[in-house]
């Protein structure tokens, strides 16, 4: 590893930073006993994933997910920050002020370039930030989920304990990952909550139905009797997740370009440990977009790319569902219809254009090839998952 700046990464963590029931400044909630009090819990029963269920309903019968994975000890991780970036060189900049002052500081930052061309390499090659910078420059464009891959193995082969993933338009807090640490030991894969670039806490509060292949919004406040969310699906706009956890899971399928590779990911990893969203606000999102706020789900604005992946990455989700025994063809086809009158919603109400139709066509054709492709493989892990405790990764 070449370290990019004159000072070494101090990596010592302070849980006591911020004990675990204090309130911090803009995070509103109770004050609670512990990290885990009240916690809600999505791993429901397999018999109603098929269902999307009412919250007082839905969190009565979760049954609690408990980590069994060895993870690293959260006072002394080597935690590794990796960005993908593609043209937004003012974004990237930004990005890489606010990790300059991160308090505790991460061990390291992998940045991966999907070939670039608005000058992203000249920063990357004069900045001098004080921790080690690595720059894994792509060849071509591999998308968000061939560079987080790309990034993920980067940082594995650095020495990574943990990873923290994060596109290049969004700026940490300094004390983010002390805003981790108490969740650390408990938990191996880690989303903290994040503001709008209006200042605005963002909505990221869902569970993938598996029957239908989408994800559903989870109506109220999550964390209005606790400071722990569980989840199953994942969102690389800052998930923390430890060294382990990929090497049993694999890297995210490039195969997905972008759009759902995250989700996916996410999905992957709570088959095996609970995925965590937890009361810290850690990210604040830069780059502003067109949305409408529909109450329980906001729409965003996209691109014909994007709504194309989406539709295409259907058939890769239903393959690994299929996979693991959760895929209903006649469900997930009435999830896909649901995913494209979504689409067209968002066409009408953000973009007011119909022009994106033919991405959606485009992208369920290639579905469907993607569903009946007999040489189809799912990523492999990486290695088998060892650890010093000796112990299996999966719940109680």
């Amino acid at each position: 590893m070449i370290p990019n700046g004159v000072m070494q990464a101090d990596t010592a963590f302070h849980p006591e930073a911020r004990p675990p029931g204090a309130a911090r400044p803009g995070c509103a909630g109770l004050a609670r006993s512990g990290p885990e009090h009240g916690v809600i819990d999505c791993y429901y029963p397999r018999i109603l994933t098929a269902l999307p269920l009412p919250g007082p309903l839905r969190t009565a019968l979760a049954r609690p997910g408990r980590n069994t994975l060895h993870v690293p000890d959260a006072a002394s991780p080597s935690v590794f920050i990796v960005v993908t970036t593609f043209n937004r060189v003012g974004h990237l900049r930004e990005l890489l002020a606010s990790i300059a002052v991160l308090d505790p500081a991460p061990a390291g930052v992998v940045v991966v370039d999907n070939a670039s061309t608005d000058g992203t390499a000249d920063l990357l090659a004069e900045l001098d930030l004080p921790v080690p910078l690595i720059v894994h420059r792509l060849p071509d464009n591999a998308g968000g989920a061939g560079g987080f891959a790309a990034g993920m193995a980067r940082a594995l082969a650095e020495g990574a304990e943990w990873l923290w993933l994060m596109d290049d338009d969004v700026v940490v807090f300094p004390d983010a990952l002390a805003s981790f640490a108490p969740w650390m030991p408990r938990y191996s894969c880690i989303h903290g909550r994040r503001y709008d670039s209006a200042g605005e806490p963002f909505f990221w509060q869902h569970i993938l139905n598996e029957a239908l292949g989408v994800h559903l919004p989870v109506r109220g406040d999550v964390f209005a009797r606790s400071r722990v969310f569980h989840t199953n699906v994942g969102c690389f706009e800052g998930m923390l997740v430890a060294a382990d956890v990929v090497r049993e899971t694999g890297l995210p399928d490039a195969r997905f370009f972008l759009n759902g590779d995250d989700l996916t990911y996410g999905w992957l990893i709570s088959q095996r440990h609970p995925v965590a969203y937890v009361d810290a606000f850690v990210l604040r999102k830069t780059r502003a977009q067109r949305q409408v706020d529909l109450r329980v789900r906001h729409l965003n604005d996209s691109s014909n790319l994007s709504r194309f992946c989406g539709m295409r990455n259907r058939g890769h989700l239903a393959r690994y569902l299929r996979l693991h025994g959760r895929h209903s063809a006649v469900a997930f086809g009435v999830g896909t219809f649901l995913s494209a009158a979504k689409e067209v919603l968002r066409l009408v109400a953000v973009e007011r254009s119909l022009s994106g139709l033919s991405a959606l066509w485009r992208g369920w054709r290639a579905a469907r090839v993607i569903l009946k492709d007999p040489d189809w493989q799912p990523e492999p892990p990486l290695a088998p998952l060892s650890g010093p405790s000796g112990r299996q990764g999966g719940t109680e």
